[in-house]
């Protein structure tokens, strides 16, 4: 990428794409959120169930777990169904997604309920896995809030925010929140995970075509952060949950 290029929305190296969040946009879900990322769309949902796996049944606690899938129509060309034993991409980032928003809730503090939080892409452009954390969170956030308020929890079981955003290096130089052309022509590819107060949760990061040192992770980092504080204050503004 040269300085001569512009990225989508107008934006700088370090901006990101507009977001938004929309919660409550599903009545038959315990929790909800339309997240855009740009042109990315993810449809999140929480959904609470009685009961939990059987590896977990009496410790008296909870477990969050997540689905993740592609709509056929999201990207220009149809992505066929995903069935159960062919998702390897997909099971990676679920996997992702569910230890994302188990580090900030109290599993042992749910009682023995599992919250299943499916994340559907509905328009894919880059990022989908970091939209479906920060989407999610506020699902979740939903679903337990309606728990409190019917009198089946005490207090709210979450310990903050977790929210994620994609970094790069394209063209050498460091983007914040990559969408699909800067994704597919990335030297260096970087997803981080982390709470509102500044603790990381998870890094993903990759040399797609040249190694990348110290110094450009650390910018990569810290882009990432900047980028995750936005995303969690968002999340504050649409739930008011502050902590």
């Amino acid at each position: 990428m040269t300085e001569e290029l512009t990225r989508s929305f107008g934006r700088a190296a370090s901006e990101m794409r507009p977001v938004t969040l929309t919660p409550d946009v599903m009545k038959n879900a315990d929790g909800s959120c339309l997240v855009e990322f740009g042109d990315t769309r993810v449809l999140c949902s929480a959904t609470v169930e009685e009961g939990v796996p059987n590896w977990r049944k009496g410790s008296h606690a909870g477990w969050v777990t997540a689905e993740y899938a592609m709509l056929p129509a999201s990207t220009n060309r149809r992505t066929p169904r995903e069935h159960r034993g062919r998702k390897g991409r997909s099971m990676e980032i679920e996997r992702l997604i569910g230890r994302s928003l188990r580090a900030v809730t109290r599993l042992d503090r749910l009682g023995e309920i599992t919250i299943t939080l499916d994340c559907d892409v509905i328009q894919a452009d880059g990022g989908t896995r970091t939209a479906s954390i920060t989407g999610a969170w506020v699902a979740l956030h939903q679903a337990l809030l309606g728990r409190v308020e019917a009198g089946r929890l005490p207090r709210l079981p979450l310990t903050g925010r977790v929210a994620a955003v994609s970094a790069g290096v394209v063209g050498g130089i460091a983007l914040l929140d990559l969408d699909y052309p800067e994704d597919s022509h990335a030297e260096v590819d970087l997803n981080l995970v982390g709470t509102a107060s500044g603790d990381i949760v998870e890094v993903q990061g990759t040399g797609e075509r040249a190694c990348f040192d110290r110094a450009q992770l650390d910018a990569l980092l810290d882009l990432g952060q900047e980028g995750v504080a936005r995303l969690a204050e968002l999340q504050a503004q649409v739930t008011g949950f502050k902590l």
